[in-house]
């Protein structure tokens, strides 16, 4: 009975696996499976039936009452209202024709739109399903590889986690008692590196296979390229990019009240091009609606599955594999990076982000890594962009990639989630290259806040 009670945790995730796959709706599925299991702990006496109701103040306060959440549906009727209105299919136009000539021409610029639109958000959710939304129906119309167009998108998308500002930087500054402005500009470039790392592996496969990324033909252009036609498809999102994040770095407004910023600001825009019908309004709406539902669903029932994890001795199981292993600094660190790693194919990253900051940052920053650092007073620092960038992994692994159910969501029946995973399997390496590169090369991380400094 012991080893079995021992065993219940990871009997949960062995249960999940395949009830993923079964095609019911995957909110009903982590729900569930945590309810159960939660019925299974009270049935051998492991829990109190009044433990219940932890479960359900925990879904309310880390969904229901969390204010910041409010920043989602706001930021996805932006991303809706600039499909609608046509302003994001003209810039994804207009970027396909600036690079017609180089392989994977649209794919490379759907990664540069995820790079835009990643400053504008901070929340994966809101990113990717804003990319799917505005991207994926544009590719599959030209007929991209299903996995190459879905983890190109997943992966872009998920970029708005690490690139500031970033929603997971601000609450690893909180646990780590340092400054959110130093995490955010030690962020910058290991962000930008692997944008800079996607676009390389997108042109070199679609080089080699082009029939991965069919280029426009001459035929199908409908308008030459023009300095007008750029200018009228670069400026109005860049206008509202800079009127969300100046909001925000201005200081006038949160990253919550800056999404109502940029809500008005693509219904000012869509006015401004005559799209602003009742019929487009009505239709904004409603998607809006339906999509924040999905994701507010999987919030609840993510959020049902990780705290009954808790409940029956999950994490207490997993920190104590961790704490057992290794003593010296770099031995402890690479047990951590591949744990965190591991825990993301099961858990969002608040959930690592709790379980582990805590408890073994103050143990990183006092361990001796033999001079590789030049200033070892910013051990905190590197260690927590490694961990972000690590983090970034946990969209994207399956089974639990958060990404993944957000892009399925929104894509509905245009891909299969088989594809959605065959398409994230290079960009998940690349970001373990990113992360090795950080390891080894701590400058990449820490050279802009030391000269900014």
């Amino acid at each position: 009975m012991t080893s079995f009670i021992e065993f219940l945790p990871f009997l949960m995730f062995l249960t999940l696996v395949p009830l993923l796959f079964s095609g019911f709706p995957i909110a009903f599925v982590l729900g569930g499976t945590g309810l159960a299991f939660w019925g299974l702990a009270v049935l051998m006496g492991l829990e109190n039936p009044n433990s219940f109701f932890l479960v359900v103040s925990r879904i309310f306060g880390g969904v229901v009452n969390k204010q910041l959440l409010v920043a989602i549906p706001m930021f996805i009727f932006m991303g809706t209202m600039m499909e609608k209105s046509g302003i994001a299919r003209d810039l994804l136009n207009t970027l396909q024709l600036m690079t017609r000539r180089v392989p994977g021409g649209l794919a490379l610029s759907v990664t540069l739109l995820g790079v835009i639109l990643a400053a504008t958000t901070g929340i994966i959710g809101a990113s990717v399903v804003m990319m799917t939304l505005m991207a994926l129906p544009v590719m599959l119309e030209r007929k991209y590889d299903k996995p190459l167009a879905t983890g190109t998108i997943a992966a872009s998308g998920t970029l708005g986690i690490l690139l500031p500002p970033s929603i997971m930087l601000v609450v690893m500054a909180d646990l780590l008692g340092t400054s959110a402005g130093g995490l955010f500009l030690a962020a910058v470039v290991p962000s930008l590196m692997l944008a800079v790392f996607y676009l390389i592996y997108i042109f070199t496969r679609t080089s080699l296979n082009p029939d991965l990324a069919p280029p426009m033909q001459d035929t199908e252009i409908e308008e030459p390229l023009t300095m007008a036609m750029v200018f009228r498809s670069f400026v109005p999102p860049l206008l509202l990019i800079a009127a969300v994040l100046g909001s925000i770095f201005g200081g006038i407004a949160t990253p919550t009240e800056a999404s109502g910023v940029g809500a008005f600001g693509a219904l000012l825009l869509a006015r401004l091009r005559g799209e602003l019908r009742f019929t487009v309004l009505r239709d904004v709406v409603e998607r809006s609606t339906l999509t924040t539902t999905m994701l507010f669903g999987l919030f609840v029932g993510a959020t049902a599955f990780s705290y009954v994890f808790a409940l029956v001795g999950g994490h207490d199981q997993i920190l104590h594999i961790i704490q057992s292993t290794g003593t010296g600094g770099w031995t402890v660190l690479m047990i951590l990076m591949i744990a965190v790693f591991l825990l993301g194919f099961f858990f969002d990253w608040i959930e690592i982000t709790l379980i582990i900051l805590p408890v073994f940052a103050p143990i990183i920053a006092h361990l001796d890594f033999g001079g590789h650092l030049a200033d070892p007073g910013l051990t905190t620092m590197w260690f927590a962009i490694l961990m972000a960038v690590n983090l970034q992994t946990s969209f994207l692994t399956p089974p639990f990639g958060f990404a993944l159910f957000y892009m399925k969501g929104a894509a509905a029946d245009l891909v299969d989630l088989r594809d959605i995973y065959r398409g994230i399997i290079p960009f998940v390496l690349l970001q373990l290259l990113g992360l090795l590169a950080i390891l080894l090369w701590p400058e990449i991380a820490l050279w802009l806040p030391t000269v900014v400094k």
